[in-house]
């Protein structure tokens, strides 16, 4: 293990107040080394039938041209692995050599072909040598080991041609695909997923092979990067420090998919792990890499970043046998006073800044959630209608909804007539001079970096608006959250962050990242983003986007949808915008949209509904990870669907919604 792991120190990251990349095992895979100093890695995978060499090297091809410096290919059976070297040949003799990653499922012997062939080989854990057929078995230890054995007899002949072709592998554990023997052991859980794959990676070791990439992919983005996070220490407790792929499984597509695999990929990158990453799109693949490697971009920028300016002790991990202030490892979310509905177990709150909008027109209001009816002069809320309006020093010509709270600067505040539903903000030196203050709700804005804790003790009728200049912008406004648990206080905080001069998805991904790993850790009561040259409408839909996608508030219907590879049976994108046509407005459902039964039960883990391919025109219907009926025709399968949502009575008609 190289010495720069050691500043782990049992935690999970060598730095939680500024970012300090995990320096990982250097893995060779085909010309393109991964790990160590080298840069973050892209990479994608073919949607192309395996058998068609010239479809799947021409789509190879616009994948590597649009950023992809691996890509992986699926191989379901010998005669597609056997077909690898044929697509290998194409592409060197088209120039490209890009290394290419064989994706094995319930096959050994097809990734016993593939090693042989290509630089590299995906195996599942879950599925490779182990089963699922969600039985609960009460192992004996003995019975156990012996099913281990098992296993390792059935792995070693891979491992072993790994070994002598110089190919490398990804023991990537999904969520999903735990196997019975992990899943009745440890459950589906985090541990789990971790135990799955060090029992692998102990049987690589045993065999004196270290070529590994390790994953930990998840839907739900709570589960997947506690259990990178927990991965990390397990590795480094062993003397480990194997390079990590990171992904958000069966993302979704446009800006769901694109917020949701910047809240898991990114949290972990802003903690510096992480050295290939690939964002999984219901999408063409070659349009993922460009939002991988905007990502890996922000934070390979950091790398020379100056440490923040901050206070006092921050050990969010055991040290000293000490109590910890909070657990990376597991969502609890940070316990507050309840003040005017916000914090305490209210749903995190809405800000959007109309400071310069036009406020004479309430139609302005619809690019936040209340769509304004001029013939009926009222307004209709949808389910990402805002809670509470900034306004500045502008005074608005017009009436607001009756429960929507307006936000003014505090002088501006103090001049106003009326100030039912409206409230000030202060900053802290302000407040604390103030003579005259809210009797119910006042906000007071605060620089994370500048947080003073005997500033704010006693505040009462408060909620905190922490922001920050610093560049480390996660971690500054963590170490902050974390003082406040030192402290004791219960102060509810609205996290504000600017991203003023991007352009659109780079501020999807960027306002992702920074918002939510703070809401993964349990850290936040609101979030209040301003983008400059965003319009409000994004701004709002992705706030709510970021609560979607940290499961800390749901506001609309959730579609667990695979990216699609050589195994899947229907058109994903097309069969996915037709449920999401039909099913958009069941607030709170999540419906899994899988290709094949590979991604089937098992990847969407947590779905209400699934829709998966069984076959050529045929679908099979699951509520929860439950069969419903098999073998629907196509044609039938979206209707069918419904019917079984009905039937379970969580279907709304459209028209009774709002």
């Amino acid at each position: 293990m190289q010495k720069e792991a050691i500043l782990l120190d049992g935690g999970y990251c060598n730095n939680l107040t500024q970012y300090s990349r995990f320096v990982t095992r250097e893995v060779q895979i085909g010309d393109i080394p991964m790990g160590a100093h080298h840069p973050i890695r892209i990479q994608s995978m073919t949607t192309t039938d395996t058998m068609d060499t010239i479809g799947t090297v021409e789509q190879t091809i616009r994948m590597v041209e649009s950023g992809c410096e691996y890509v992986r290919i699926t191989a379901p059976s010998i005669k597609e692995a056997d077909n690898l070297a044929n697509i290998k040949k194409e592409l060197r003799l088209r120039g490209y050599n890009v290394p290419l990653v064989a994706d094995i499922h319930f096959t050994p012997n097809a990734a016993e072909v593939a090693a042989r062939l290509i630089e590299k080989v995906r195996v599942n854990p879950g599925n490779y040598a182990d089963k699922k057929k969600f039985e609960n078995i009460d192992y004996t230890d003995v019975a156990y080991q012996a099913e281990l054995n098992r296993i390792y007899d059935k792995f070693s002949p891979l491992v072993k041609i790994c070994k002598e072709y110089g190919t490398a592998m990804r023991i990537g554990t999904n969520h999903g695909s735990l196997s019975d023997r992990i899943m009745s052991r440890y459950g589906d859980t985090p541990h789990g997923m971790v135990e799955s794959a060090m029992e692998f990676i102990r049987m690589c070791e045993d065999l004196n092979y270290y070529n590994l990439v390790i994953s930990m992919k998840a839907s739900n983005t709570q589960v997947m990067v506690q259990a990178y996070r927990l991965l990390v220490q397990t590795m480094v407790k062993e003397g480990m420090n194997y390079p990590l792929h990171l992904g958000v499984t069966e993302a979704g597509d446009g800006e769901d998919g694109r917020i949701k695999s910047a809240v898991g990929i990114g949290t972990l990158l802003a903690d510096g792990l992480g050295d290939t990453i690939r964002v999984s799109l219901t999408e063409d693949p070659e349009f993922e890499a460009p939002v991988a490697r905007a990502l890996a971009n922000r934070f390979e920028k950091k790398s020379e970043s100056p440490e923040v300016r901050t206070s006092g002790s921050f050990s969010p991990v055991t040290r000293n046998s000490q109590l910890v202030t909070y657990s990376p490892f597991q969502y609890k979310r940070r316990n507050t006073e309840e003040v005017e509905n916000l914090g305490g177990h209210q749903v995190p709150r809405v800000i959007i800044n109309l400071e310069k909008e036009n406020l004479k027109d309430p139609a302005i209001l619809n690019a936040v959630g209340f769509n304004y009816s001029a013939l009926l002069d009222k307004y209709n809320l949808s389910d990402q209608a805002c809670d509470i309006v900034y306004l500045g020093n502008q005074l608005p010509s017009f009436s607001f909804p009756g429960g929507l709270k307006q936000l003014y600067n505090y002088q501006t505040w103090l001049g106003l007539a009326e100030k039912q539903n409206c409230h000030p903000l202060f900053s802290i030196a302000d407040f604390l001079n103030a003579d005259v203050k809210d009797e119910k709700l006042n906000f007071v804005k605060i620089l994370a970096e500048d947080l003073d804790i005997n500033q704010i003790k006693g505040l009462d009728k408060v909620i905190l608006i922490l922001a920050t200049k610093a560049e480390n912008a996660m971690q500054t406004i963590r170490h902050a959250f974390v003082k406040l648990l030192d402290a004791g206080l219960r102060l509810p905080v609205i996290v504000e962050r600017n991203f003023d001069g991007l352009n659109v998805e780079d501020f999807q991904l960027y306002s992702s990242t920074d918002l939510g790993g703070l809401f993964i850790d349990g850290f936040g009561d609101g979030v209040w983003i301003n983008a400059e040259g965003i319009p409000l409408s994004v701004i709002n839909s992705t706030s709510f986007g970021i609560l979607q996608a940290t499961r800390t508030r749901i506001s609309k219907t959730e579609y667990i949808s695979c990216p699609s590879c050589g195994r899947t049976l229907f058109d994903l994108q097309e069969t996915t915008q037709a449920i999401r046509a039909r099913t958009s407005h069941l607030k709170g459902i999540k419906i899994g949209i899988m290709g094949c039964i590979v991604n089937g039960p098992g990847e969407m883990a947590d779905a209400d509904y699934g829709y998966v391919g069984a076959g050529v025109d045929r679908i099979t219907l699951y509520r929860g990870q439950e069969v419903v009926k098999k073998n629907v025709k196509t044609a039938n399968a979206i209707d069918e669907l419904i019917g079984i949502i009905q039937g379970d009575g969580n279907w709304v008609d459209v028209l009774d919604e709002g």
